[in-house]
């Protein structure tokens, strides 16, 4: 499956939920039976260059297609930290779908154990103390490419703080797989 129908699903259940178009999950599973598979994803969504929505799973429990429309719509009308999107505003938006691999528990002695374990730019991390727990997609490396600001972000968004490392939190690692809109389809 090219990586402009992940990104074309994703637009679609947005505008489907505007009201306009219609998905046809059973012609799309008929075409592209990888759909059918379980797998976790996110859906980023930018507007100027600059976070708008990002809305995934980090554990594949549903069909991939069911997946990507769920968090398509969540990332565009339920993310917390934003008003829901307009049409206008999506117009204007360019669509990132992430799917991830299974999350790997990682074993670490120590900060600097950890700090030669993780691999910028390519993990994706999940901290998790108690029940607190937050990620990371390896995208944000890109803007927190220090290991000691990348994981005092974390804490912060986990609710534990910005030294999350003091408490020898539990660490998973994932990667992604990425897929974008080019530019050229807006």
């Amino acid at each position: 499956m090219s990586s402009s129908h992940y990104v074309q699903i994703a637009s679609s259940a947005i505008n489907e939920y505007f009201g306009e178009g219609h998905i046809d999950k059973e012609l799309l599973l008929s075409a592209y039976p990888e759909l059918s598979q379980n797998r976790a994803c996110f859906v980023t969504l930018n507007l100027n260059h600059r976070l708008r929505g990002c809305i995934g799973s980090i554990i594949a429990h549903r069909s991939l297609i069911d997946d990507l429309i769920s968090n398509a719509v969540s990332a565009a009308f339920r993310d917390p930290r934003f008003p829901p999107l307009s049409k206008e505003e999506f117009a204007k938006t360019s669509i990132e779908v992430s799917l991830l691999t299974p999350p790997q528990s990682v074993h670490y002695q120590d900060r600097n154990d950890l700090a030669a374990i993780i691999r910028p730019f390519i993990d994706g991390v999940i901290l998790r103390v108690g029940n607190h727990q937050a990620t990371f997609l390896p995208q944000v490396w890109e803007e927190l490419s220090d290991f000691d600001l990348f994981f005092e972000h974390l804490g912060l968004k986990a609710g534990v703080g910005s030294d999350p490392l003091s408490y020898h939190p539990e660490i998973y690692t994932y990667q992604v797989e990425k897929y974008e809109e080019a530019s050229d389809e807006k």
